[in-house]
């Protein structure tokens, strides 16, 4: 029989093992991931010649948007385009589902039919459904970011029957004190641990001001996807390749084990030129720097 001291014993012998042992939590270094809104326009126009083209240029995971489908194809056909390319796709970008479109509420976001967007993200092998975006309506005050971690929770248990974790992707407006409480400090809070993890943007969270570090120190093992995302170093502060602005990516990564990651994205909201130059530039870096 187990009782509690015994309980104990054997957390303390098993917490003593991880301590000692921290890459059983480490992210597969073989899975370099890019976020596909950095090439939106090319996926628009042709999705099967632009993964085909980022998986020549070494990306071997991808992140892709859900809009009711994959890019216009079934979540199997899309799967097999990313199968004959050799790669994964264990996450995916969604919406909370509070906006409406044309009046009528927007299909296979959080709040309306997130059933049939987690049968897709099963059938298509998404790991992770993260809600990317709130829109200005959609943000309100603290009391409404609680509601949103409800949310969130109640979406996770329906994931949570098909394997799949929820995530809330973070941008900088979470960071603007209410009352003297962050926005995301709430979203953490009012949500489940268990259901609903984050996956953090270092471009926004150097743009709010925080410390990647600190915030992964007060909620281990919340994080298991980041977004690469480079700051310039001008004072507009805006997006650049990885390894070109202003943060420190290496810092960040000695963290990465404490954070839970599983999967990082490049992404690039902004390119100067052809998006297919920026993001050979960063994963350039990356095989060079941090992986």
């Amino acid at each position: 029989m187990t009782t509690r001291r015994s309980f104990l014993k054997t957390s303390a012998v098993l917490s003593a093992g991880l301590l000692a042992a921290p890459h059983l939590f480490a992210y597969d270094k073989k899975y370099i991931g890019l976020q596909l809104y950095t090439v939106r326009d090319h996926m628009a126009k042709d999705p099967a010649a632009t993964l085909a083209k980022v998986a020549q240029i070494g990306y071997t995971s991808v992140e892709a948007t859900y809009g009711g489908d994959f890019y216009g194809m079934s979540p199997t056909d899309f799967s097999k385009v990313l199968k004959d390319n050799g790669l994964i796709m264990p996450s995916a970008h969604y919406r909370l589902g509070e906006d409406t479109s044309s009046g009528s509420p927007t299909k296979g976001t959080i709040l309306n039919g997130w059933d049939k967007a987690v049968d897709d993200a099963a059938a298509a092998g998404v790991k992770y459904m993260v809600c990317a975006w709130l829109s200005p309506t959609e943000r309100g005050y603290l009391d409404h970011y609680k509601k949103i971690g409800h949310d969130l929770t109640a979406a996770g248990e329906i994931c949570k029957k098909a394997g799949i974790q929820v995530c809330y992707h973070n941008h900088d407006f979470e960071f603007v004190k209410q009352d003297g409480k962050l926005p995301y400090e709430m979203l953490l809070i009012s949500s489940d641990p268990k259901l609903v993890k984050m996956e953090i943007d270092l471009y926004w969270l150097t743009k709010a001001n925080q410390d990647p570090a600190a915030i992964i120190e007060e909620y281990p093992g919340r994080f298991p996807l980041w977004h690469i995302k480079d700051m310039d170093k001008t004072p507009n502060r805006m997006f650049t390749e990885v390894g070109n602005g202003i943060i420190d990516f290496k810092k960040i990564f000695k963290s990465a084990n404490k954070a839970g990651l599983k999967y990082f994205f490049v992404e690039q909201d902004v390119c100067p030129g052809d998006p297919y130059d920026s993001i050979t530039q960063s994963i350039s870096y990356i095989k060079s720097n941090l992986v």
